[in-house]
């Protein structure tokens, strides 16, 4: 789509979180490389000491909060958007199992408010359709621990009755634990049905060539204007960042009403996941909105009864805690 050749195209992987980083960059800016993308939180102070030094080309980091007004921006998606739809599916399937125990194998808890707010989502998500839903929540403390995210996964089902499995990792370990356990679940980053058919419900998945696109081409045509014309990017459902993969035949009946419903309503502009206006739906599978306090787990009000969704910031940067229905559990890692 953008009219480049392989050899305009320089990939380095995995480059450590250090001093590495200012030398695989180092490296792309001497090939002529115009603009830089950073795909791990950790680059993110590397680049942004590289950006200063080197005003002419445009470093762009994903998942972090720093930038500059010339060449230095961040990026990422609205991914709890579709981790609340996948909550849908998760929580009617808890319905029609009768076992309101939903697990999720999370990289991290709330230290990071990127797996906190994803958590939160979900759990709002399976709410919506079933109200007494508990999340049940093991956390890995490690961004990828295929053993563990197993072990997690087999342990919520084993010890807290889980019938449906979420995740924050990117392996399909999860699911191929809640399929052996003869459960369900819901991946993450890819469409995960070939790996658990008999399990697996729908994942939260990004569209990243959204971004990219729009990225290189402004690199391209209007490279002194990048901050003007795309600055720190955020973009979500509505502009195809994020979605879920198709439904599996595993999903209970009218999971894609409901989620094409609250897709809709998203994409509108019309309502947001961390509002104090809590969705459900009637017998008509048709959305109810009701002002409703949005509470952590401790009780305290988030967003008082109709207010806005919180802020940006808080979801990328501060979220640190808990919506009610959510519990921590002790995992057991191997």
């Amino acid at each position: 789509a953008l009219g480049l050749t392989d050899d305009q195209i320089i990939i380095k992987t995995n480059v450590p979180e250090d001093s590495a980083c200012d030398a695989a960059m180092l490296e792309l800016i001497e090939a002529g490389c115009q603009i830089v993308f950073g795909n791990s939180y950790g680059y993110m102070n590397y680049m942004a000491e590289m950006a200063e030094e080197y005003p002419e080309v445009i470093f762009s980091h994903c998942s972090g909060y720093m930038s500059n007004d010339v060449n230095f921006n961040n990026y990422f998606g609205r991914i709890y958007q579709a981790r609340y739809l996948a909550g849908i599916a998760a929580g009617l399937k808890s319905l029609e199992l009768n076992n309101y125990n939903i697990g999720y194998v999370a990289a991290y808890g709330t230290e990071y408010a990127e797996t906190c707010s994803g958590i939160n989502a979900f759990a709002l998500g399976a709410q919506a359709v079933n109200p007494e839903a508990i999340v049940h929540v093991n956390v890995l403390n490690a961004w990828a621990d295929e053993i563990n995210e197993k072990a997690m996964a087999e342990d919520l089902i084993d010890n807290y009755n889980c019938g449906v499995i979420a995740q924050h990792c990117d392996s399909a370990q999860p699911q191929i634990a809640a399929e052996a356990k003869g459960v369900f679940g819901c991946g993450y980053n890819s469409d995960m049905n070939a790996d658990a058919p008999k399990a697996h419900l729908t994942a939260p998945i990004w569209h990243w060539n959204v971004y990219y696109q729009l990225a290189i081409e402004t690199a391209k045509n209007d490279p002194t204007h990048f901050m003007e014309k795309v600055g720190n990017y955020y973009g979500g459902l509505k502009e195809g960042m994020v979605a879920i993969s198709d439904l599996s035949e595993n999903c209970a009946p009218n999971t894609k009403e409901y989620t094409d419903a609250v897709t809709e309503l998203i994409k509108s502009g019309e309502w947001d996941v961390f509002s104090g206006v809590k969705l459900s739906f009637d017998k008509d599978g048709k959305i109810v909105k009701t002002d409703a306090d949005l509470k952590d787990s401790a009780g305290n009000v988030i967003v008082a009864a109709g207010g806005k969704s919180v802020e940006d910031s808080v979801i990328q940067g501060s979220m640190n805690y808990y919506v009610a229905g959510v519990q921590q559990e002790t995992g057991a890692q191997n």
